[in-house]
């Protein structure tokens, strides 16, 4: 694979936004939407320094589209290689819950590096399932794969990852988390679990 010989122009745009019918599949709610101080570096549309990725249904498991500007750069051109793991980790994770039901932390995370991303050019990311272990939460642990890819299907990056499952009130012992959001977030997770919608925050987006 040659790399190009010029850098792309400045992109200010967050990496995952995209128009609706410039992602594949429908697009998926995340529990945490019903936060109302909601910033995750990853997918929160708040965080004005994040990645802003939009999760969006799949037939093996949930996908992400993407496009890294200059503000993400290594080697000229280049997207910085710490920031493939962040995507990999955070749709990975975001599965976990989805299908769970339960708060997902990642214990070890292992990424294989194939082809460099490059500045400006958009690429997929799709999560799947692939094991979970027998027992109660906390003392369990769920697997899942990642894979990024061009346009052109092309597999430029994987990533294997192993996440300790925990209940709500388990997790709010390493959480920052208001009662009412937690309550919130208590209420939601079993209709994530069962496919439905989050219900919106009750005064609505919060910025």
């Amino acid at each position: 694979m040659t790399l190009p010989h010029t850098t792309a122009p400045h992109d200010s745009r967050p990496p995952g936004e995209f128009p609706a019918d410039e992602h594949p599949g429908e697009a998926i709610a995340v529990p945490w939407s019903v936060v109302s101080d909601y910033r995750c570096f990853g997918c929160s549309p708040h965080n004005e320094q994040g990645l802003q990725l939009q999760f969006r249904t799949h037939p093996e498991g949930v996908q992400a589209r993407f496009r890294f500007g200059r503000a993400h750069e290594s080697y000229p051109g280049v997207v910085h290689g710490g920031l493939t793991g962040v995507v990999c980790d955070e749709i990975m994770g975001n599965l976990i819950v989805l299908r769970t039901g339960l708060t997902a932390f990642t214990t070890t995370m292992k990424v294989r590096y194939i082809l460099p991303l490059l500045i400006g050019t958009t690429y997929d990311c799709v999560a799947r399932l692939r094991t979970q272990d027998e027992g109660k939460p906390g003392n369990r642990l769920t697997h899942a794969t990642a894979e990024i890819l061009s346009l052109d299907g092309d597999t430029m990056a994987t990533a294997t990852a192993s996440y300790q499952l925990v209940s709500m009130q388990a997790a709010r012992r390493h959480l920052a988390l208001a009662d009412a959001d937690a309550e919130r977030l208590r209420n939601i997770m079993p209709e994530r679990r069962n496919g439905q919608a989050p219900k919106p925050h009750p005064n609505g987006p919060q910025a």
